[in-house]
């Protein structure tokens, strides 16, 4: 299939670059109308407890929570100050005049109710409501109360925060720190580029692949919006991922077609063989990487669907954009390629080198580095008991921004969380709960741990139950609180809503979906492997590997995120104690693409070599030889895409970035350069065994099979 698609490139190039250079054009035209198609939220889960009572709310009773909350300070005078009253009710006054404002409810509109006073009694609440729910909307208006009322105001001291504000707040701070990131990531990839590829044509062409990945990965996300939410976010994944996946995929299309010309052969026979081999191999990656980022769409949150449908969308454009135009480009510029020469060790490929060398010497030794490697794992990893998943909130922002000192202040000076009360809704209860049963259950809902007051109240013929706790909404402890309000008996038809809810129900979804998930990877990533390499063995352990890079991973994201260490390396933020889930979840998932990513990249060649009749010795020191300068070079520049993010001032972002540029170069390193090719030598010529009746559902051939049937007495001797 691959050779037939590479000679029909040779044969019409031109038509086959032309046509698909217009495509994209257009696609990319029609695509870039998602920018405004695309949603802000997304982190619920939408079959939930908590889902059913906030629309409940909305549809049927008109309630919404406040968009806005605003933390009203006497600067020293009492709330009852008569001073401090007027210029209070004067802002208030002020604030319902905003577009987009449907009321307000403050300490000294409502009645001085004691709950909405702070503890030393200087400061009140002043919650306002918007008229639209959209997410878009509260978060715009959040944005505008807080540039127009933070700050000082008369006498007063006004701090503007809540689910608009700290939402914009994240959103506003994560678009400008991209940008910073993407100023300094861009220039410096392509001056890595340059270096790698030793000569400014050939350094193009992972911009070529990147920029054709991003513009069809835009207009297939439009598409997705007809019949699916899309967050926002997606847009980072695809192009990171666009730009990623082009170095990828160029570096190996280019490579194997340099090695080619430069052992004689003419152009297009060099590009047929380029398509046969290395194409495939892009293919089968590709796909790998493909099937492992779709895991994200069992995930309930909209927001994590987004990842798995922006990712699907990117890899699939890459990977055509690597098998059809990129070739017709290669047959095109010919030797061209290898113009305006920079570096000229970095366009002739050597068949030895270090890379041999450091094969050779690990599998002198395999056990020793094995063992040495695993230590060295495992001692990354160790922090990893200590890890604590929660989700965003206002302490990712840095801490002298306005929306992170409002929250400060509401979260310090306040005795119960009124603003994000647990709410817990009766529907049609009036009729149904006698007296003495709800009196029950309000009884037993005060002595949870960590409810601190509790209001019942009818709205028509549903009981409205607000429970006010004494903890953040975001925190394990409130999760098992609602975990404990959810296990006491109530009455028929009763649910528990509220932001502390809403978190609760988020984490548990995520929870149930994980094991799916991650099934879904291994499984998948197991029959693909086999069908590429015709083995058993290589699947399990590239998979296994996979494993303990994440492990370590993830131990380094505990040492630092949740312990907080080395804030010298990644820069200054407020240690929680926790990680989010959403974040760490996507750097698990990118990570085991990108990895899968790279062990193609390495056991195609090592596979070629073998099966042209090469010890299993030989077969990985060329293999490695060939593969590992690209892996290497696409890891480093990876990395420096991805540290780029650690700028960032939103602990997430820097996070992501931290974690994805540890893991890809721990991979291209302990991982790719030591423990592959020990264990190689370890499973000698059992690293290719698979059943007998599964051969014709892999890519081997029959002539290979008997090559290898024919060395396995010899590697088992030596190997024992």
């Amino acid at each position: 299939m691959f050779e037939k698609l590479g000679s029909f490139t040779v044969k019409r190039s031109k038509l086959v670059l032309l046509v698909f250079v217009i495509t994209m054009v257009i696609a990319g035209g029609i695509g870039f109308t998602v920018l405004g198609k695309l949603d802000s939220g997304g982190y619920s889960d939408p079959n939930s407890e908590s889902t059913k009572v906030w629309n409940y709310f909305k549809d049927n009773l008109n309630v919404r929570d406040a968009g806005v909350i605003l933390v009203v300070d006497g600067q020293g005078k009492s709330v009852n100050d008569p001073k401090v009253v007027s210029d209070a009710l004067a802002l208030e006054n002020e604030i319902q005049k905003v577009a987009g404002v449907s009321k307000t409810h403050s300490y000294w509109s409502g009645g001085n109710p004691p709950t909405f006073k702070s503890k030393d009694g200087n400061a009140a609440y002043l919650m306002i409501y918007t008229k639209s729910d959209d997410f878009k909307d509260v978060s715009k208006l959040g944005k505008e109360i807080q540039d127009k009322f933070d700050g000082n105001y008369k006498n007063l001291r006004v701090y503007a925060t809540g689910p608009g504000v700290i939402t914009s707040a994240i959103n506003h701070r994560i678009s400008k720190d991209l940008a910073i990131a993407e100023s300094i990531s861009i220039p410096l990839t392509f001056i890595l580029l340059v270096f790698v590829f030793g000569a400014l044509v050939a350094s193009a062409m992972p911009l070529f692949v990147g920029l054709f990945a991003i513009l069809g990965a835009f207009f297939l996300l439009l598409l997705i919006t007809k019949v699916a939410t899309v967050s926002v976010f997606a847009l980072n994944l695809v192009t990171g991922m666009g730009l990623g996946l082009g170095i990828d995929y160029s570096l190996l299309m280019v490579n194997r077609f340099r090695e080619e010309i430069h052992h004689g052969k003419e152009i297009s026979e060099a590009v047929v063989t380029t398509v046969k081999t290395a194409g495939k191999t892009v293919f089968y990656s590709g796909l790998t990487v493909a099937v492992t980022l779709a895991s994200m769409m069992l995930f309930p949150q909209s927001f994590l669907k987004s990842f798995g449908y922006a990712g699907v969308s990117v890899v699939l454009i890459a990977i055509i954009s690597a098998i059809v135009p990129l070739p017709a480009l290669m047959m095109l510029l010919g030797h061209r390629i290898d113009k305006f020469v920079v570096r000229k060790s970095g366009i002739t490929p050597k068949a030895d080198g270090r890379w041999a060398q450091t094969a050779r010497m690990v599998m002198r030794r395999p056990v020793s580095v094995v063992v040495l490697s695993l230590l060295i794992l495992g001692a990354i990893a160790a922090p990893i008991r200590n890890v604590v998943f929660s989700q965003l909130d206002a302490r990712v922002l840095p801490k002298n921004d306005k929306a992170a000192i409002a929250y400060h202040e509401l979260s310090n000076r306040f005795p119960g969380q009124e603003s994000s009360p647990i709410e817990i809704l009766i529907p049609n209860g009036v009729k149904t709960v006698s007296q003495v049963e709800l009196k029950q259950y309000i009884d037993s809902i005060s002595r949870v741990k960590g409810i601190v007051r509790v209001y019942p109240t009818n709205i028509g013929n549903d009981i409205r139950i607000q429970a006010i706790q004494s903890m953040g909404s975001r925190t394990l402890e409130a999760r098992n609180m609602i975990h404990e309000l959810r296990n006491i008996t109530r009455p028929e038809g009763a649910l528990i809503g509220g932001l502390a809810a809403d978190f609760t129900d988020s984490q548990d979804g995520t929870a149930r979906a994980l094991p799916w998930a991650f099934g879904w990877i291994a499984l998948s990533v197991l029959i693909l492997i086999f069908i590429f390499t015709g083995s058993v063995i290589l699947p399990i352990k590239a998979v296994l590997l996979n494993m303990l890079s994440l492990a370590s991973t993830l131990g380094a994201l505990t040492y630092i995120f949740i312990d907080g260490h080395l804030k010298w390396l990644v820069g200054d933020f407020t240690v929680t104690g926790t990680i989010d889930t959403g974040t760490t979840i996507l750097i698990a998932v990118v990570i085991f693409g990108l990895s899968m990513d790279y062990e193609l990249f390495l056991l195609s060649r090592i596979k070629e070599e073998h099966f042209a009749g090469h010890n299993n010795i030989e077969s990985v020191a060329v293999g490695l030889q060939r593969s590992a300068r690209i892996i290497t070079a696409a890891a480093l520049l990876l990395a420096a895409v991805f540290a780029a993010f650690m700028t960032s001032g939103v602990t997430a972002i820097k996070m992501m970035g931290f974690g994805t540029a540890f893991a890809v170069l721990l991979d291209a390193t302990i991982v790719r350069a030591l423990l592959v090719p020990a264990l190689m030598r370890l499973f000698g010529e059992f690293n290719w065994w698979g059943p007998k009746f599964l051969k014709k559902y892999t890519l081997e051939d029959r002539k290979s099979t008997r090559l290898n049937s024919s060395h396995l007495g010899i590697s088992y001797a030596v190997f024992c």
